[in-house]
């Protein structure tokens, strides 16, 4: 404790000095923290959105993943209900779980037979209450307010298509789309005119089932059996879904309906059972215990269990991306402060040459020599560290109700939010990483300081 007190006064001999030297240290921390802090927004941002639409954990059956879009309906999933009902039942299963709910994904062709213009499209079927459900999971307390699913509360025959869907579709006007021509587009951009024969059966299902509209459209799938199956849907809204590739094909409905377009008069079935966890932590445990409840109760059907990370790994790519600058950052602050703190303590080995001489002719030992420098370099690191800490929390404080938003990838615009306070990680490893950077800064000249001759040092003017 006497060294550390010692070293105290000897920064503070020099406080100028030693006042740029922590002023550096500080915006290097706060820096490190702030950016740290915006990564992390851009995790949690991402997961919850993620999470919100797909779950934590989904079951397919076994090559969907890398096949399934080719064909959904030849990797349905048959008895889901059963499935579903097992799984909240089972009493490991059930704490964990808030919701469990199936979904039917197809491709098909969507047509506004009224238009004559039609356009390819992916379609998903979901139980619109469990999506709901879903939508208010937030384990991060982002200022968030759940959008409730805009199929909720409509018809059977009810749609949401995607912004770039209604578009090509000439749904603009009904469907208050904006950005949208106010020419008609040439005939070769609309998209391919439905067939005679798509055409007829089209018209034969909207008779038979409900009068035509504004925003009436076709589905066209093939159906489980290889036969084209036309479905007359009613779009209720447009949506923007953030990615232009996905909004140019996004439609979705009622699983009853789309189950009714691909197996008809057979049994249903689902190309996913989605698992929505209470907490993100769980995963590892839950998709164990799913993995092992699958194969002791359903061994007849060869399924298994994905992540949200494997399901969509723009997730991961994004999440690398934003590592990698973060290590960047992290190094070049670092190398800032390693030369701005070398550099004061250098100075102070320079003006204090004759006090190093006394203090080796008295019988200091030159280990005590070097841990006196280092304790200086301790103590602006520890110091800046923690200023640093301080400062970035505060201005994430500020920044976080300031109200303002941004638009993370692939997302809309969602509310600005940093993560310092509360990271344990983020703040532990970068007080450690700069206590050490600066405690490096401090050796080499510590070192310098214990070498120096004696006599040599006692006639240094």
């Amino acid at each position: 404790m006497k060294t550390f007190a010692l070293a105290l006064r000897n920064l503070l001999r020099n406080r100028r000095r030693s006042l740029m030297t922590l002023v550096a240290m500080i915006i290097g921390a706060q820096t490190v923290l702030l950016f740290g802090g915006y990564s992390r927004n851009i995790t949690y941002g991402l997961q919850t959105d993620f999470v919100q639409r797909g779950g934590h954990l989904q079951i397919h059956r076994h090559g969907y993943f890398h096949y399934g879009a080719g064909n959904p309906a030849l990797y349905g999933i048959a008895d889901y209900q059963t499935i579903i009902g097992a799984i909240k039942a089972d009493p490991a299963m059930a704490p964990m779980v808030a919701v469990v709910t199936p979904s039917l994904a197809l491709g098909g062709l969507a047509g506004n037979f009224a238009a004559g213009v039609s356009r390819t499209v992916f379609a998903r079927g979901v139980v619109v209450e469990d999506q709901n459900r879903m939508r208010q999971w937030n384990d991060y307390d982002f200022p968030l307010h759940p959008r409730v699913m805009a199929l909720t509360g409509t018809g059977p025959d009810a749609a949401v298509v995607g912004s770039g869907v209604a578009r090509v579709l000439q749904l603009c006007a009904p469907l208050q789309v904006k950005n949208c021509p106010a020419e008609e587009l040439p005939r070769a951009a609309q998209g391919a005119p439905m067939p005679g024969d798509i055409a007829a059966l089209s018209a034969q299902e909207r008779l038979a089932d409900k009068p035509g509209g504004d925003t009436h459209i076709e589905l066209l799938a093939a159906s489980a059996r290889g036969a084209p199956n036309v479905a007359a849907l009613n779009v209720v809204k447009a949506e923007n879904q953030g990615i232009k590739e996905l909004d140019d094909v996004y439609v979705a409905l009622h699983l009853a309906q789309a189950q009714r377009l691909i197996y008809g008069g057979d049994a249903p079935r689902a190309t996913a059972i989605a698992l929505q966890l209470r907490h993100t932590r769980d995963i590892p445990i839950a998709k164990a215990r799913l993995e092992r409840l699958l194969a002791e109760k359903f061994p007849a059907q060869p399924l298994e269990v994905l992540d949200y990370e494997t399901l969509n790994p723009f997730y991961g790519q994004t999440i690398t991306m934003f590592g990698t600058i973060f290590g960047f950052i992290s190094v070049l602050i670092g190398t800032i402060v390693l030369f701005t703190v070398g550099n004061t303590m250098s100075m102070a080995v320079v003006e204090r040459t004759a006090e190093i001489g006394t203090l080796r002719a008295i019988g200091l030992r030159r280990r005590g020599i070097r841990w006196l420098f280092v304790c200086e370099g301790v103590l602006l690191g520890a110091i800046g560290a923690v200023l640093g800490v301080a400062i970035a929390v505060v201005l994430a404080t500020v920044i976080n109700h300031s109200g303002l938003t941004w638009t993370p990838p692939g997302r809309v615009p969602v509310p600005l939010a940093i993560y310092v306070w509360g990271e344990t990680r983020l703040i532990v490893g970068t007080v450690v990483g700069l206590i050490a950077v600066a405690v490096l800064s401090a050796w080499w000249p510590a070192r310098r300081a214990a070498r120096m001759n004696i006599v040599d040092a006692l006639r240094h003017v």
